[in-house]
């Protein structure tokens, strides 16, 4: 900040931090009115869509189109400031005439709209107004801000608990509101299929539903004996790309394999490895941890995968694709004759190198189709194509190998941000499974790790925190372990923040004291800075804290 009290004002606890906040004179307050008018230059015309119907129906200003010199705000691009800032970068201007929004592309004036809302005030983040008010006011400032990372995710992780398609969109809207730009949906996983394929029916007829579904821990002896499923249609889908795309936002689908497949195989038990399994007996997985049914190396399963995301590129416009590639047992390949053929037939060495040789075929399959594989850090085991691109989550050590390789990397690593992990030490949290991981542990995550030299660290697109929804069984729960952690991540993704032992963690708090009232205003229910709800505490009862145990994914 280029002055530290403007932080201290209630209209300028932004989150996250901008890199540069000034005062303009003359002091006092910029008023906006029924008068007020929205000038939408050419590029920033979705961005005023946007205003008027979220700050529009929150205040009750009509925000009308229009260019009255004395009274209106002014969305622009401004190639200039792209230069400078990138095109993600922005500057927000409030002085006597005016309020000005300048991006350096039509993303850029985007995040600057939304730190415009946050300097209206809570009630700003509402969607109809709460009282009557004629004026609302904003303080004479200057700012100016840039991404740190142009990857700024979130997994959502629709397969272990559905999410309906609302609660999706929803989701969009609370990551444009921090300026997080990637959503990447687990959209399979051995629990349950979530995408209509059209030339697969099955998968979502049989591979949507379970019979019931085990409470809290694995180690848990609780039952839901209710089916659970769901499955977003092709066109749900397009819809909620659509909705991400005027947030700026890019949804990155994940269809995983070769393991974490047991919906699919129960789909179409051909899948499986038949020659060891009656994949014939297996239904939608009901519990959780790693399923050892997993993907036959066959031709067949090739081509059906080919098939599949032949659809998924159809739907999903994303540079990037997400394979998985992560956690598949080699127990039924290492007993499997058809397997065992394959490797003999391919040269491979061992097991290892057969899960290398699955991941290699659809590397090169998207690469020939424009698309960038995205996969989990196990895929650099036996080599990646040029342009495969790691998500590192066992730690650093994936990310830093791939970046030292040449790959780009996303940082999500399971010790600090698995945010399915329990908040506090104790047996407080609903469900205290994995790492404790505060608000101030993911606040001082850091993305880069300080063994990469420069152009290494340059490899580092940016980080994601991951929302696995095996305890979460609905969208309190997601709120509840997502924030108000999210919010902290959001800042270490964005921020240009010093080192994570200099960061100033009681100021983000104080910001956080007034942010707190904007994910109250947007019913966002998250857990209190006091502990948890009273309607959360469950000791006990959904599993016991296992200090250093692995997540469960």
């Amino acid at each position: 900040m280029d002055d530290p009290d403007l932080d201290r004002d209630p209209g300028l606890d932004l989150i996250p931090a901008p890199v540069s906040v000034r005062e303009v004179p003359p002091s006092g307050r910029y008023v906006l009115d029924e008068e007020t008018r929205v000038e939408a230059r050419p590029g920033a015309e979705g961005v005023a869509r946007w205003l008027r119907a979220t700050v529009g129906a929150a205040t009750g200003l009509p925000l009308a189109p229009g260019d009255d010199d004395d009274n209106r705000i002014v969305l622009a691009v401004d190639p200039a400031l792209g230069r400078r800032l990138g095109p993600e970068g922005y500057r927000v201007v409030v002085d006597g005439h005016a309020v000005r929004v300048d991006g350096g592309s039509s993303a850029g004036v985007f995040w600057g709209a939304q730190t415009l809302r946050q300097l209206l005030g809570p009630a700003a983040f509402r969607r109809a107004p709460i009282g009557a008010r004629t004026g609302w006011e904003l303080p004479m400032v200057a700012i100016e801000d840039a991404p740190r990372f142009v990857w700024r995710g979130v997994l959502l992780d629709v397969a272990r608990h559905f999410l309906p398609k609302d609660g999706v969109l929803r989701y969009l809207d609370l990551l444009a509101a921090h300026k997080l730009n990637v959503l990447h949906l687990h959209l399979t996983d051995d629990q349950g299929w979530r995408m209509e394929i059209h030339r697969y029916p099955e998968l979502t007829r049989t591979g949507a539903w379970r019979a019931r579904t085990k409470l809290g821990h694995r180690a848990s002896p609780l039952w839901d004996e209710r089916p659970h499923g769901g499955y977003y249609t092709q066109d749900d889908l397009r819809e909620i790309v659509a909705y991400a795309a005027e947030r700026h936002i890019t949804v990155v689908p994940e269809i995983d394999l070769p393991g974490h497949s047991q919906a699919a195989i129960a789909a179409y038990p051909e899948l499986g490895n038949t020659d060891v399994v009656d994949t014939a007996a297996l239904t939608v997985w009901d519990t959780w941890g790693v399923s050892p049914n997993v993907l036959a190396p066959t031709d067949h399963t090739l081509a059906f995968y080919e098939n599949v995301l032949a659809e998924v590129l159809d739907v999903f416009p994303s540079p990037f694709v997400h394979i998985g590639g992560d956690e598949c047992p080699k127990d039924q390949w290492k007993a499997s004759p058809a397997a065992r053929a394959r490797m003999a037939a391919e040269g491979l060495a061992d097991e290892d190198e057969l899960q290398s040789w699955f991941i290699r075929h659809f590397d090169r399959w998207l690469a020939e189709r424009g698309r960038r594989m995205v996969g989990w850090d196990e895929i650099l085991e036996g080599g990646l194509a040029e342009g495969a691109t790691v998500s590192s989550w066992r730690g650093y050590a994936g990310g830093i190998a791939a970046a030292r390789a040449g790959h780009d990397v996303v940082m999500c690593p399971e010790q600090q941000v698995y945010l399915d992990h329990r908040q506090a030490p104790g047996a407080d949290e609903p469900v205290p499974i994995g790492y404790v991981r505060t608000l101030e542990d993911v606040y001082r995550f850091d993305p880069v790790p300080a063994e990469l030299t420069g152009t290494e660290a340059a490899r580092i697109l940016g980080a994601q925190a991951n929302l696995w929804t095996e305890v979460m069984e609905d969208q309190r729960r997601l709120d509840y372990q997502a924030f108000p952690r999210l919010a902290a991540f959001a800042e270490t993704v964005w921020s240009p923040l010093p080192a994570p032992a200099a960061r100033d963690h009681p100021a983000f708090e104080r910001r956080m004291a007034a942010h707190y009232a904007r994910l109250d205003a947007l019913g966002v229910d998250y857990r209190p800075p006091g502990g948890p709800h009273p309607w959360q505490r469950r000791p006990g009862v959904l599993g016991r804290p296992i200090e250093g145990a692995p997540p469960i994914v």
